[in-house]
C-alpha cells in the first residue's frame, strides 16, 4: 500500500523579514523556544516519524543551521572537563546515530515549490516529508508521525490542515475535500480572498508527498508572487494521485509571526521541567499587577 518515509525536506532559505532586526545575521529557524531553536524541534519531529535523511534547502545566510547540527569538539571537551554531563548529552544527541544531514543551496528565493524541487536529487524516487519549521506543532505523537501512520494505512499524499477564520484565507493554501473519501482533496487554491475560498480548511506546514510531485513542479512555472508554488504543483497532480487533508491532533503555533512566537514561548516555557514552576508563578504575579 505504501513505502516507508525516510527523507524529510526542510525549506530554510527564507530571510525571516518579519523578525528583523533579530534575523539580520541569524536565521529565523534558529530563534529559540526556551532552550532549543525552532529547527531542532522540526528535526526531532521528523526523526520521531522515522526520517533518517534530513535535507535542508538553505540560503547564503543560513550557515548557523549547518553549525548547529555539526559536532563541536571544543565545546564538548569543555563540558566534559567541567563535569556538565547533562549539557554534554543535550548537544551530542541533536543528530542521533544513523541520521544524516544534507545541505542544498537554493540560489534564488523562488518559492516553496522551487525549494522542494531543489531537494529532488537527495530525495530520490520515494515519498518524503516537507516540514516548515515556522509552524511549531505540539502534540504526541508528533504531527509527522500521525501523517506517516495515515500514509502507511492508505497510501497517497497527506497534507496537514486546520480550520482558520475565513477572513484569514488569503494567508494560506485552502482546500476543498470529499468527506466521503477520507477527506480526499478535490481542489487547492493558493491564498484566495475570503469570498473566493473553497472552504476554511487551511494547509499548514506539514506535507507527506509522493515523488511524482517533482515532475509537476518542473512544469508549472511561476504562480502567485512570481514564485513556483507547491500548492500549484499539488493542484496539477490531484487528478492523477490521491491527496488527503489530515486534521492533526495537536496545537499549532505560527512562529513566523511575532504573536505566535510569543505564544509558543509561553506554552513551552510553562511545560519545560526547568522553567515551568517558576515561570508560572512569574506570570501569575505579572498578570495580578
Amino acid at each position: 500500500m505504501s513505502q516507508s518515509v525516510i527523507a524529510a525536506v526542510f525549506p530554510v532559505a527564507g530571510r525571516g523579514t518579519r523578525f528583523l532586526p533579530a534575523t539580520k545575521a541569524s536565521p529565523k529557524e534558529m530563534l529559540p523556544i526556551v532552550d532549543k531553536p525552532l529547527i531542532q524541534y522540526a528535526v526531532e519531529e521528523a526523526i520521531e516519524a522515522g526520517a533518517t535523511k534530513l535535507i535542508f534547502v538553505t540560503g547564503s545566510s543560513k550557515r548557523a543551521i549547518e553549525d548547529h547540527f555539526d559536532t563541536d569538539a571544543e565545546l564538548e571537551q569543555a563540558l566534559t572537563e567541567s563535569g556538565k554531563d547533562d549539557l554534554l548529552k543535550s548537544i551530542q544527541g541533536i543528530v542521533p546515530p544513523g541520521v544524516s544531514c544534507i545541505y542544498i543551496r537554493q540560489g534564488k528565493p523562488l518559492g516553496l515549490g522551487h525549494a522542494v524541487l531543489c531537494a529532488r536529487p537527495a530525495v530520490g524516487d520515494a515519498p518524503f516529508f516537507v516540514h516548515l519549521a515556522d509552524d511549531l506543532i505540539a502534540g504526541s505523537p508528533g504531527c509527522l508521525s500521525q501523517m506517516a501512520a495515515e500514509h502507511a494505512q492508505h497510501g497517497g499524499s497527506v497534507v496537514a490542515v486546520e480550520r482558520v477564520p475565513r477572513a484569514n484565507t488569503s494567508s494560506y493554501g485552502i482546500v476543498a475535500v470529499d468527506a466521503s473519501d477520507r477527506n480526499r482533496i478535490t481542489e487547492i487554491v493558493e491564498k484566495p480572498a475570503p469570498e473566493d475560498a473553497p472552504s476554511d480548511s487551511a494547509v499548514v506546514g506539514r506535507y507527506l508527498l509522493v515523488p511524482e510531485i517533482f515532475d509537476k513542479l518542473e512544469r508549472i512555472g511561476r504562480g502567485a508572487g512570481g514564485e513556483i508554488q507547491l500548492t500549484d504543483g499539488i493542484a496539477a497532480l490531484l487528478d492523477e494521485s490521491p491527496f488527503h487533508a489530515y486534521a492533526f491532533d495537536g496545537v499549532r503555533y505560527d512562529c513566523g509571526s511575532k504573536l505566535g512566537y510569543l505564544q509558543a514561548t509561553v506554552a513551552f516555557g510553562l511545560n519545560h521541567p526547568d522553567t515551568g514552576t517558576g515561570f508560572r508563578e512569574y506570570l501569575k504575579e505579572t498578570l495580578a499587577d
